[in-house]
C-alpha cells in the first residue's frame, strides 16, 4: 500500500467538459492520460453525489446517484472503467457523519413521520456546542418545537450511527459502489460518528471533547469494514480525523483488523494557527512542524498502523504558498519531503504544477460557505482589510480555484467564466507551459513519483529523525535492507551550512551538490554509507 500514489480531484475545479463553468466527470475522463502519465495510482474524487451544494457536495441528498451538475451515473461508470484500463482506480468520498437536510430521511420527520427522527439527533433543549462553521450547533425546527444537531452547516444534519437502519444503509451504500468497481473510500470526519448518550453544555470549550473520538468509533468502523470494504484485498480506505490522537488514529487504522487502511490527521497543518485558532495568523512554527511529523511517524509505526502523507487538499491553503515563496525550489522541496517520509502519499490537484493560493482581494470573489460566514464574524473585531488578509491565508477557496490547463482564455478549464475565479497570484503557471518546460515542477514531480513507487528504501524504510532543533533544516534517514538515505530539506530562502557526505544522489532540486551547504529551499535525498 505504501507504494501507492493517491491523487485528489476536486471535480468542480478540475476540468469543465460541457462548458457550464463547473468541472464534471467527462472533464476528468478527458484528462486520464495526463494522470496516467503523471504516474498516480488512485484518483480520489470529492463528493459527486446528488446534493444542494451548500457545502460543495459534503451535504449529500442521495448517495446512489451522480449530481447532474457533474454528469450522469453512466459517466461515473465510464470513469471507473476508463481509469482501470489505464491502471488507475477510483476512490469515492463518503460523507457518513451527516447528510443533507434535503435527504428523504430528514424530510420525513418534517412531514409528520416521527419514526425517522431517531436517524438524526433531535432534542428539546440545545446545548452550547459550536458549529465548525460558526454559531450554535443546534437548529430550531418550529413545526416540531425541537432542535437538531449539525456540527457543520445547518443543512448538514448529523446521522445517528446507533440507529440500525442508518448503519445498514451505510453498509449498502459502500457495497453498491464496490459492486460498481470503486476500489477506495475516503470517509469524511469519520471520528465524529459516535455521539454521547446525553448532550451536556461545555464550560471549557466548543463541545468537541464530547463528540470527538467517541467510544464506538472503532467498533462501528470495524463493523462497517467487515460487512463491506474489508472483504476485498484491493480496496484502500482513509479516514479524515478531526482533533484526534495517535492512540485513537492507530486504533482506527490498525493493520489487518477490518478498519481503515490509513488516516488523515491535521495537526501539522495547524502550526501557523496563533493560539491554536484557525482565523488568527502567525508565521508557521517550523520546530513544531518537525516535532509533529516525528511524533506521528514514530507513533503510528509503533502501533502497527499507517498514516497518510499530504500537505494540501480542498479544505486547506496551498502548501507552496503556506510554507514557501511559491518558487520551483520551494515546491520541489515540499515534494521531496512528502515523498521521502513513511506512509501513503496523497497529492492534491495542481500540487504538481505549484498551483498557488487564490490571493483574492475582495469578498465577492469567495464562494466557500465557511469563509463567507467567518467574514461576518471576524468583522466584529477586525477591519475589512485585516479580515481579507486572514481569508487570503486561511480560506478553503485557496484550494478550490480551477486547474489552469493551458494559456488560452479561461486557461483551458472551460470556454466560459468558471464558478470561482482563477488564482490571482503572479506565480500561476499552466499545465501546458510546464509540459513544454523540462525543468518544471511537473517534470520533477513525475520523476520523483517513479522513484517513490519503485524504491524499497522509500517504500519500506525505517525513519530516524535528526537535528530536530535545527532552525532551518528538516533532516532524517530512511533505512532498509542495508541501504540508508539521508533526507535534508531547507525550509527557508536563506542558505545554510550543514555537514554531510554521500555515495549517490537519489533526488535533488538543484543541478549540483555544494559540499556542506544548502541553498534556498534546497532539498536532497542522498544515499549514504549504511
Amino acid at each position: 500500500m505504501d507504494n501507492k500514489i493517491v491523487y485528489q480531484i476536486y471535480p468542480k475545479s478540475f476540468k469543465d467538459n460541457n462548458h457550464d463553468g463547473e468541472g464534471d466527470l467527462q472533464g476528468i475522463i478527458s484528462k486520464l492520460d495526463y494522470l496516467k502519465d503523471l504516474g498516480v495510482d488512485i484518483l480520489w474524487l470529492t463528493p459527486v453525489f446528488v446534493s444542494p451544494q451548500n457545502d460543495n457536495g459534503y451535504d449529500v441528498q442521495d448517495y446512489y446517484h451522480v449530481d447532474p451538475r457533474f454528469g450522469s451515473d453512466e459517466d461515473l461508470d465510464l470513469l471507473i472503467s476508463n481509469a482501470k484500463e489505464r491502471g488507475m482506480d477510483i476512490m469515492l468520498d463518503m460523507v457518513f457523519n451527516h447528510s443533507s437536510t434535503y435527504h428523504p430521511w430528514f424530510q420525513k420527520p418534517l412531514t409528520g413521520d416521527q419514526s425517522y427522527m431517531d436517524r438524526y439527533f433531535f432534542v428539546k433543549e440545545p446545548v452550547n456546542w459550536e458549529s465548525k462553521f460558526g454559531g450554535n450547533a443546534f437548529e430550531y425546527v418550529e413545526d416540531l418545537d425541537m432542535y437538531y444537531l449539525h456540527l457543520f452547516d445547518k443543512t448538514q444534519a448529523d446521522l445517528n450511527w446507533e440507529n440500525e437502519a442508518v448503519f445498514n444503509e451505510l453498509v449498502n451504500i459502500c457495497n453498491h459502489w464496490l459492486d460498481k468497481g470503486v476500489r477506495g473510500f475516503r470517509f469524511d470526519v469519520i471520528n465524529l460518528i459516535s455521539k454521547p448518550d446525553v448532550f451536556k453544555n461545555d464550560d471549557k470549550g466548543d463541545g468537541r471533547r464530547f463528540y470527538t473520538d467517541g467510544d464506538k468509533v472503532t467498533q462501528n468502523l470495524r463493523r462497517l469494514g467487515e460487512q463491506s470494504f474489508a472483504q476485498y484485498s484491493d480496496v484502500m480506505t482513509v479516514g479524515e480525523l478531526s482533533s484526534t490522537s495517535i492512540e485513537k488514529a492507530s486504533q482506527y487504522s490498525k493493520r489487518n483488523e477490518s478498519g481503515l487502511s490509513t488516516i488523515f490527521n491535521f495537526h501539522h497543518l495547524k502550526v501557523d494557527y496563533k493560539d491554536g485558532q484557525k482565523w488568527a495568523l502567525k508565521p508557521f512554527d517550523f520546530i513544531a512542524l518537525k516535532t509533529l511529523y516525528r511524533t506521528w511517524q514514530n507513533g503510528m509505526v509503533e502501533n502497527d498502523a499507517s498514516m497518510s502523507l499530504f500537505l494540501s487538499n480542498h479544505d486547506q491553503p496551498r502548501a507552496i504558498s503556506r510554507f514557501t515563496d511559491e518558487s520551483f525550489e520551494g515546491g520541489s522541496m515540499l515534494m521531496n519531503m512528502i515523498m521521502s517520509l513513511k506512509g501513503v502519499v496523497y497529492l492534491y490537484q495542481g500540487e504538481e504544477i505549484g498551483l498557488p493560493n487564490a490571493n483574492f482581494d475582495a469578498i465577492d470573489l469567495y464562494r466557500d460557505i465557511e469563509s463567507l460566514n467567518y467574514y461576518k464574524v471576524l468583522l466584529k473585531d477586525h477591519s475589512e482589510a485585516e479580515v481579507l488578509e486572514i481569508l487570503r491565508e486561511r480560506s478553503r477557496d485557496n484550494g478550490r480555484t480551477p486547474m489552469p490547463w493551458d494559456d488560452s482564455q479561461y486557461y483551458g478549464f472551460s470556454n466560459q467564466e468558471p464558478w470561482i475565479p482563477f488564482s490571482k497570484s503572479n506565480k500561476l503557471r499552466s499545465v501546458q507551459s510546464m509540459i513544454d518546460d523540462k525543468t518544471s515542477l511537473l517534470h520533477y514531480t513525475k520523476d520523483l513519483i517513479k522513484i517513490r513507487k519503485t524504491d524499497p528504501v522509500l517504500i519500506h524504510g525505517d525513519v530516524t529523525f535528526m537535528d530536530m532543533d535545527h532552525p532551518q533544516l528538516f533532516v532524517y534517514t530512511r533505512s532498509y535492507n542495508h541501504k540508508t538515505y539521508l533526507c535534508i530539506h531547507n525550509f527557508y530562502k536563506e542558505s545554510v551550512t550543514y555537514p554531510f557526505t554521500y555515495k549517490n544522489v537519489i533526488a535533488h532540486n538543484y543541478h549540483d551538490v555544494i559540499e556542506n551547504q544548502l541553498r534556498p529551499y534546497e532539498s536532497m535525498i542522498l544515499e549514504i554509507e549504511a
